[in-house]
């Protein structure tokens, strides 16, 4: 799973919950923005009630959160760094789920996608790196 889209691909990430590194990064975003710390704290991974728990499930719970703060999503920007597979196909479902998610409109989430030319441990196909931004308003 990546932004919430099953990925065709012979190999998988590992994690307590689905693994989906671009939701997680997303939610560390929101809840960093807000001053409400990170999933993490959130979300423990000792908990086994997030066991194999889906990643969007979590994320929505994270903007039930924000809304108990006062907080609302004016837009999110998530970047995916890998390797392989290769997601320009899956980048639109993505950010449709995201958005939905988020309870913004598509114009308002952008996901993409981007290499490290072989180098570190996505370039050596270990692992998916992301990173994610986002405006919060009041």
């Amino acid at each position: 799973m990546l932004c919430g889209v099953e990925i065709d691909h012979s190999q998988g990430l590992a994690g307590h919950s689905d693994a989906d590194v671009g939701a997680h990064a997303l939610m560390d975003a929101l809840l960093g923005a807000a001053g409400l710390g990170d999933i993490g704290d959130a979300f423990p991974d000792t908990d086994p009630a997030f066991a194999g728990i889906s990643s969007i499930e979590l994320l929505r719970r994270v903007i039930g959160r924000l809304a108990e703060s006062g907080w609302m999503v004016a837009n999110a920007d998530v970047t995916l760094v890998c390797e392989r597979p290769r997601l320009s196909s899956y980048r639109s479902a993505m950010r449709d789920v995201l958005a939905s998610a988020l309870g913004v409109a598509n114009d308002a989430v952008s996901v993409k996608a981007t290499t490290t030319e072989g180098m570190g441990f996505e370039g050596r196909g270990e692992g998916i790196a992301a990173l994610a931004v986002c405006l919060l308003t009041r």
